[in-house]
């Protein structure tokens, strides 16, 4: 196979058919595994300006090319900071400008403002030979730019595995998930924790369902553009808090309900009417991903309710696999979402600070494998619990 790979400044320059074919071939006949890495969703950030000039996100999407056919494609920015990547590499970039290097601009693949695992070298099924000229027109791309790194995050395990084996840096982090164990109820689930989990749990949601009002589940033409309204004021409210400012923009809403409504599930606390609190989840063709929550009044346990409570309700009643719920978090494993690995890849112009990185990563690894372990005998389960409430 004979591959030419090019630079795209906008997804907007290729077709969401040649797009979708590398990255959700599976959406062919249905719902895509992962929604984020579909070009509506993409095309969203951008069209927004949630990504592009002035955001320190600047599309350089690569495309891999057998003659006229898209064989693959990576999703690629360079970065002029490290914000909105939820694997944190400051400390790299403040140790290399102390000793004189210039860390950034930087590039990175990765579904900007997302910690979702998911594949990123993104081949047509037939055509997994693109996956090697990708990773070779990135790092060429680094290289005749003089670009400090390459950051390839929130991979696949098995893409981490030939990442090491083409020469990369590999990172070990961890995030909290529910998995689903055949349970055909909330109930069933609660079942298989130990009697003093089950109790809190319960004690939680009474408190959260009793703070004066309704609590609903939207999605598809649910969803109004008034319930966009009211969840820009929450993400606003939470952005400001956790991040300095909200990474998106409001435009950015208005494009997901014009091409993703039914991807999205938006959890909405109603009182008297008006909406109070909110949680937005999207929607794959096994997982529910928890992304964004905030709420303009306060009252005892509504988040655990919006964001956890009601994602593993809707996993349950549609039959999906698991719950991601976002970055960080060990308050998640009290209410049933055990701590996985996930992965990232790395690649550093500079031999000095490469190896600085590696000892680094090496130490950090068994550091989260060891805390994975703990963390996951601390888990809510009761000892021989088998799922689907037994």
């Amino acid at each position: 196979m004979s591959l030419t790979v090019s630079v795209l400044d906008s997804i907007d320059r290729i077709a969401p058919r040649d797009w979708d074919a590398c990255a959700a071939p599976e959406a062919a006949d249905g719902r895509p595994e992962n929604p984020f890495l579909t070009h509506r969703f993409l095309l969203a950030l951008e069209k927004s300006g949630s990504t592009g000039p002035g955001t320190g996100w600047q599309s350089l999407h690569l495309v891999a090319r057998d003659g006229d056919e898209v064989a693959g494609v990576l999703p690629l920015y360079a970065k002029s900071h490290s914000q909105g990547e939820y694997i944190f590499d400051h400390s790299w970039a403040d140790a290399y400008e102390r000793a004189g290097g210039r860390y950034y601009p930087k590039l990175q693949s990765a579904v900007p403002f997302t910690p979702v695992t998911g594949r990123r070298l993104l081949c047509r099924p037939g055509h997994e030979a693109a996956r090697e000229a990708l990773l070779g027109g990135a790092l060429s791309l680094a290289r005749q730019n003089d670009i400090s790194s390459l950051h390839i995050t929130f991979c696949t395990e098995e893409e981490w595995h030939w990442g090491q084996s083409a020469g990369l840096l590999p990172r070990l982090t961890q995030q909290f998930h529910w998995e689903n164990r055949g349970y055909a109820t909330f109930d069933a689930f609660l079942s298989d924790l130990s009697s003093r989990k089950r109790k809190a749990i319960r004690k939680e949601r009474s408190l959260a369902q009793g703070f004066g009002g309704t609590i609903r589940q939207l999605t598809g033409d649910q969803i109004e553009p008034a319930h966009w309204d009211a969840f820009w004021t929450f993400y606003q409210d939470t952005g400001s808090r956790k991040w300095g400012h909200p990474y998106l923009t409001r435009a950015f809403f208005d494009l997901i309900h014009d091409t993703m409504r039914d991807d999205v599930m938006l959890v909405l606390a109603e009182r008297n009417g008006d909406p109070v609190a909110g949680a937005l989840n999207f929607i794959g063709r096994d997982t529910l991903y928890g992304r964004y929550w905030g709420a303009i009044e306060d009252h005892p346990c509504l988040h655990f309710e919006a964001c956890y409570y009601q994602a593993i309700d809707y996993a349950i009643t549609h039959g999906l696999a698991r719950v991601e719920a976002g970055a960080q978090g060990e308050h998640k494993l009290a209410r049933g979402y055990l701590p996985v690995p996930t992965y990232s890849l790395h690649w550093l112009a500079d031999s000095g600070l490469a190896r600085a990185v590696e000892r680094y990563l090496k130490a950090e690894r068994e550091a989260v494998g060891h805390e994975i372990e703990a963390l996951a005998d601390l888990g809510p389960f009761r000892a021989g619990a088998n799922g689907a409430g037994g």
